[in-house]
């Protein structure tokens, strides 16, 4: 390969040995910074650029805005094209204290700005919706149990669902207090309470499904699939739509697009609502700042003022006197013009 085409050489030691080594970023966040450059090449190739003769010199700005607009006319949403440049950005960055002769280049690409794109509505089923989901599955089978308890920890922990999936017996505490141990994004890890009725849930499932643990099985997944492997993003996503559409179609109020994190949103909101404090809920939910835990504010703010306004009887028109019937007042009225 030709000092020119160091394009391949620069991702291979930016995914192979810097993201895990000197980040030491998750599994998942490597695979989509892996998918970014996926896409990249082969945004470049259909340009005529073959992937080992790719230089630096083709990751300029209009090779990156020309590759956003590529994004967009495949469909993908501002949000996801928004990831994307995130990661081209992230590696120009590494790149360029290796590459100070390409500086200007580097900073051309650095300097793109991020589309601007309005916040996605949060969806909350509200307590009544939660205990309507909980109540769903079946616990007279061995999967419905398991969902109910996967929910339960869904919702008590405010977990992410790549966190709820990673979480493996080691990680379960029940002696009390109970916690569970999540890993977070960046590989924070944070260790979450648990009320005693989730652990006591978690108790007769454990004992169930693996009575007697060996050190092998402390590793394996709290929650399996039929394989016996994790359950994937996509596997709790359907688990949580699946019940949600039942509580609905069985009457209660349950909203369109209930998704795993609206059981993390909501039992944010339930806590900020109970009296608990922004800085421990940032803390529950991995947050690394207490301004991102402030939107939860706003909702409940918004969500007091919604049960309010039902709340309140309005007063009706007939209730207020019809002064056009008080025949002095109308001539006072009229006399003024």
């Amino acid at each position: 390969m030709s000092e020119r085409a160091d394009f391949a050489r620069y991702v291979t030691a930016y995914l192979g040995l810097h993201l895990p080594g000197q980040r030491n970023l998750s599994t998942n966040t490597i695979a989509s910074y892996r998918d970014a450059f996926r896409l990249l090449i082969s945004y470049l190739g259909e340009r005529g650029k073959r992937p080992e003769r790719l230089s630096m010199d083709d990751l300029g700005r209009d090779t990156v805005e020309g590759f956003m607009a590529w994004l967009t006319a495949r469909g993908c949403s501002d949000s996801t094209a928004n990831q994307r440049l995130c990661a081209i950005k992230a590696f120009v960055n590494y790149v360029k204290a290796e590459d100070p002769a390409r500086l200007l280049q580097h900073q051309q690409v650095l300097a793109i700005r991020q589309r601007k794109k309005a916040p996605a509505p949060m969806v909350l089923p509200g307590r009544g919706g939660v205990a309507a989901i909980l109540a769903r599955p079946d616990a007279s089978t061995a999967r419905g149990r398991r969902d109910m308890v996967l929910l339960t920890m869904l919702y008590d922990s405010g977990a992410r669902v790549s966190e709820l999936c990673g979480i493996t017996l080691r990680d379960v505490r029940l002696d009390d207090p109970a916690t569970v141990t999540l890993m977070g994004k960046g590989r924070r890890v944070r260790v979450v309470p648990l009320m005693s009725a989730t652990a006591g849930l978690l108790r007769r499932y454990i004992d169930e499904t693996c009575s007697r643990p060996d050190a092998s099985d402390l590793d394996g997944p709290l929650f399996p699939n039929s394989r016996g492997d994790r359950l994937t993003r996509a596997g709790v996503a359907d688990i949580v739509a699946r019940h949600a559409r039942g509580a609905r179609e069985s009457g209660a109020s349950v909203p369109d697009g209930i998704s795993p994190h609206s059981l993390r949103h909501q039992r944010a909101v339930d806590l900020l609502e109970s009296g608990v404090n922004l800085v421990y809920i940032r803390d529950l939910l991995g947050h690394r700042s207490v301004i991102t835990t402030e939107i939860y504010a706003t909702v409940s703010v918004a969500r007091r003022r919604k049960l309010l306004e039902e709340a309140a009887t309005a007063p009706k028109t007939r209730d207020y006197p019809d002064w056009s019937e008080d025949r002095d007042l109308m001539s006072w009225l009229k006399s003024l013009c």
